[in-house]
């Protein structure tokens, strides 16, 4: 939540989501299970650091908007910072704006588990997984909803909704679902991609906390430009639970490419250099055997609120698309009956991690 804005479109989903990911932890400890090892759950608290003066004005800002919204948040100074996380070197005039209530999780820890407790209820006919299958077109009833959809092997019947949650392809694969049922619909979502650099069983030192610093926020809201590929870099950095360290992140306007590049890499190392001196020591190529670059195409929505509601003109069709890089922090929603996830020119049918239905105007 440190990043989070009190007020905005996104705050009260943000506050429900971490909610449910709360509960989600507790329903696994009652059961005997630890969440740490299932999900990467773990109560790590979050710092948004910041070097300047300028910056510790708006971390001071920060955590009086926060505290006013009820969270517990303060303000560490540069020595407080030392103490709670010695690797990091923000000079005297830094600070950070600190929240110990924050968790992080592992993302594919996370996604594994809840597959996995999905299958259970295959036999009940409450579950099912079609991979791989490209989307032909939609069934509707004389009322106008969509009874099904069509794949190129089965038609899936819906009893209650459907929820199309496709990602950076969800423009495209729209104009293909409504283009000859005389509906108007736009949704301008376009794919941002981002590169994390993750250096496996790190031991150089230890992380305690998720950080990320104060231009992370300003990169994650940039706006579009026109034309050209943009990008930008900003240190984000975790310790996940395996001990690998996790360094991110950048953000471009590149299409739907996924290829990696170097040249991105390499200045994500170089801006954690800059937060972390004893890295100077180590080089990306000393760490090549170590070293796991993701990338992956974030669904950006201009203005950053995501599009949640009633597709107009289908009753029963609901769309969910737009997170950019929010997607596991503003998790409320659920009943998925058929998620479908366009990739290239294929659909394919995906894990939903929505929980429960709750207000669909974001």
């Amino acid at each position: 939540m440190v990043h989070k804005v009190p007020g905005s479109d996104k705050w009260e989903l943000a506050l429900r989501s971490r909610q449910l990911w709360e509960q989600f932890a507790e329903d696994i400890k009652h059961q005997g299970m630890d969440p740490q090892e299932l999900l990467g759950w773990m109560k790590t608290g979050s710092l948004l650091v910041g070097k300047t003066s300028e910056e510790i004005t708006s971390l001071k800002l920060k955590v009086e908007q926060l505290s006013k919204a009820g969270l517990k948040a303060e303000l560490l100074s540069s020595k407080d910072l030392q103490e709670v996380e010695p690797a990091l070197v923000i000079g005297e005039e830094g600070g950070a704006a600190f929240l110990p209530d924050d968790y992080q999780i592992d993302a594919r820890r996370s996604v594994a588990y809840i597959e996995k407790e999905n299958r259970k209820y295959a036999s009940e006919g409450r579950y099912a997984e079609y991979y791989n299958q490209p989307l032909t077109g939609v069934l509707r009833s004389g009322n106008g909803e969509v009874e099904a959809v069509q794949t190129s092997k089965n038609l899936l019947y819906s009893k209650k909704a459907i929820i199309i949650a496709t990602g950076c392809w969800t423009g495209s694969l729209m104009q293909d679902l409504i283009k000859d049922l005389d509906i108007e619909f736009d949704v301008p979502v376009k794919p941002r991609k981002g590169h994390l650099l993750v250096i496996e069983n790190f031991s150089s030192f230890k992380l305690n906390h998720g950080l990320m610093e104060v231009g992370y926020v300003g990169h994650q809201d940039a706006s579009m430009k026109p034309s050209g590929e943009t990008s930008s870099v900003s240190m984000t950095a975790t310790m996940d639970t395996s001990g690998n360290l996790v360094l991110g992140s950048s953000r471009q306007f590149v299409g739907f490419s996924t290829e990696i590049s170097e040249h991105i890499i390499n200045q994500i190392w170089e801006r954690a250099v800059e937060f972390f001196p004893c890295l100077k020591d180590l080089s990306l190529s000393d760490l090549e055997k170590a070293r796991q670059v993701r990338v992956g195409l974030r669904p950006f929505m201009p203005g950053g609120k995501p599009m949640i509601g009633l597709v107009p003109g289908l009753s029963n069709v609901y769309l969910a698309a737009g997170h950019e890089g929010e997607g596991l922090s503003l998790v409320y929603f659920c009943s998925v009956i058929v998620c479908l996830h366009k990739k290239q020119n294929d659909v394919q049918y995906v894990i939903s991690l929505w929980f429960s239905i709750g207000s669909w105007n974001c």
